[in-house]
């Protein structure tokens, strides 16, 4: 008999952290990794755009590890257990050197830009600003916690990533960037 994926055991409010203590849905630690699993679904749809941008499917699903990676930390109040692999230097200077390849093929940026340009690229700027958010929430979390510094650092990085990726794509399919402001 297969494994039930229900439990029941959060119906009045509470879940299960790594380690088997009980907190409530709303406490830190949770906002913290659930918003980096929306921030993963995000970059799931960006896999899936990616089809047509070839190269960035790989990189994407990296990105989505390193993400998980993050998720498991952030849900282990007691410290990552040995065998969990984490984000580390390697993993930003990753985002690094590929923000840097795409932003030599990119015209130098004069102005603030609004978001959108194509579905794909509007899909980038939201997984930008879920990654924000995302960072936002760890780093509260962080304030009571200890949180690698490394994480924390990913997610920054990470959002420059999207908003150059976005930039990118755009380029690649001949979009017209939208200045702001307007004129």
């Amino acid at each position: 008999m297969a494994t039930k994926i229900y439990t029941k055991g959060g119906d009045a409010g509470q879940t299960s952290l790594w380690g088997g203590r009980r907190v409530g849905k709303h406490h830190a630690r949770i906002e913290a990794y659930g918003t980096v699993d929306e921030l993963n679904a995000w970059v799931g749809l960006l896999a899936d755009d990616a089809s047509e941008h070839a190269g960035d499917l790989d990189g994407l699903r990296q990105i989505q590890d390193h993400l998980f990676r993050i998720g498991g930390l952030l849900a282990s109040p007691d410290g990552a257990p040995a065998n969990m692999p984490l984000v580390g230097e390697k993993e930003i200077g990753f985002l690094e050197q590929w923000i840097d390849a795409m932003e030599a093929d990119l015209p130098a940026l004069k102005t603030f830009l609004l978001p959108g340009g194509g579905r794909a690229i509007s899909h980038t700027h939201l997984a930008r600003t879920v990654c924000r958010r995302a960072e936002r929430r760890v780093v509260q979390l962080a304030e009571s916690e200890d949180i690698p510094a490394e994480s924390l650092g990913y997610l920054n990085r990470l959002s420059d990533f999207f908003f150059v990726l976005g930039r990118a794509w755009g380029h690649r399919l001949g979009a017209e960037e939208i200045a702001w402001p307007l004129k």
